[in-house]
């Protein structure tokens, strides 16, 4: 009997999760010269990269707006939609808002993968929205060579109490909400078959809590680790914000076995495309290997505040801005 489960999916994609996404320098290089329709109501655009555009509706409202899609990072039809959903989901979490509203975004190779597993994989999308409270409303589908799914989602935040990338100052603990290493172990599991629980409750976790305890707590910047991994995604956040991120890289959590993932050669190009982007950037004084895992391109990873709170862990500083942009010590 064919199920949903009876195919992998990941062998239908040449890549996985946020590690298929464009690499940092170049999709910076493609953006920097659009400019759109200036707006006084634009308060968080293109300009930093941050996780999504924020438009202020009135003096209590602002309105977020992202998308986020991928190929396959987990065989599991259901599970790659749940992960796809808290992926998407996250970065209304990472500007300091609350998801009210999502759509599906679909590629789908129609002639090679049955209608039922999409099923199933919309299914996992609409059970962790459901989990967020966010209503799902349609969505769009097309005919595509490579399984895709993301969403694009709307949220909602007070317009002076967001979480951005750029708002990071000198004197902030710099906090990390879930541990690193989906990365390694979602190439591994793309080449054995093996499955790892742990990553995929990870992945599949939101970041509501982080958020909330952030906002609580008077924090102003944040971001989410995704496909560019740690290194990149703390670039750009100490990079905007004009401050030196420091890291004490034996204080940075890692899922059980990703060291071992590692060592056996399950790194993606994506990740090495990271620490390449990274590194003119960079003073270290740890090996080649512990800023591979540093650089791991994360799907659905967690939160990256300036500031210290229960649900994330305590990984290093920001200080006045030295002639590094990332120590790691």
């Amino acid at each position: 009997m064919v199920t949903a489960t009876s195919y992998r999916l990941t062998q239908y994609a040449h890549g996985g999760g946020c590690a298929c996404k464009i690499p940092p320098g170049e999709l910076e290089s493609v953006v920097s010269a659009l400019i759109g329709v200036p707006s006084p109501d634009l308060l968080v655009g293109l300009a930093d990269g941050d996780d999504a555009a924020v438009i202020r509706l009135d003096d209590q409202r602002a309105l977020i707006s992202t998308a986020d899609f991928f190929t396959p990072v987990v065989d599991d039809p259901y599970d790659f939609g749940r992960i796809a959903a808290a992926n998407a989901l996250s970065d209304v979490y990472a500007m300091g808002g609350r998801p009210v509203a999502a759509i599906n975004l679909v590629g789908w190779p129609r002639e090679v993968l049955p209608v039922e597993v999409l099923g199933e994989v919309l299914r996992g999308g609409l059970d962790v929205a459901a989990a967020a409270g966010c209503p799902v409303a349609g969505g769009h589908s097309i005919d595509d060579p490579e399984p895709k799914y993301g969403m694009a989602v709307t949220g909602l935040a007070h317009p002076d109490r967001l979480l951005r990338n750029d708002s990071a100052r000198a004197g902030d603990a710099l906090s990390l909400s879930k541990p690193l290493g989906v990365g390694v172990l979602n190439n591994r599991h793309k080449s054995t078959g093996e499955v790892f629980d742990h990553a995929i409750a990870s992945m599949v976790e939101l970041n509501r809590t982080a958020c909330d305890q952030a906002l609580q707590a008077g924090l102003r910047a944040a971001t989410d680790v995704t496909g560019f991994g740690l290194l990149g995604h703390l670039y750009k956040m100490a990079r905007a914000s004009g401050v030196t991120a420091v890291i004490d890289a034996a204080a940075v959590p890692y899922l059980e076995g990703a060291r071992a993932a590692l060592a056996a050669g399950f790194v993606s190009g994506g990740t090495r495309r990271n620490l390449d982007w990274v590194r003119p950037h960079l003073q270290a004084s740890v090996d080649e290997d512990e800023l591979l895992l540093l650089a791991d391109a994360q799907t659905s990873g967690g939160l990256l505040l300036a500031g210290e709170v229960a649900a994330a862990s305590v990984i290093g500083e920001f200080v006045p801005r030295r002639a590094a942009v990332i120590e790691i010590r």
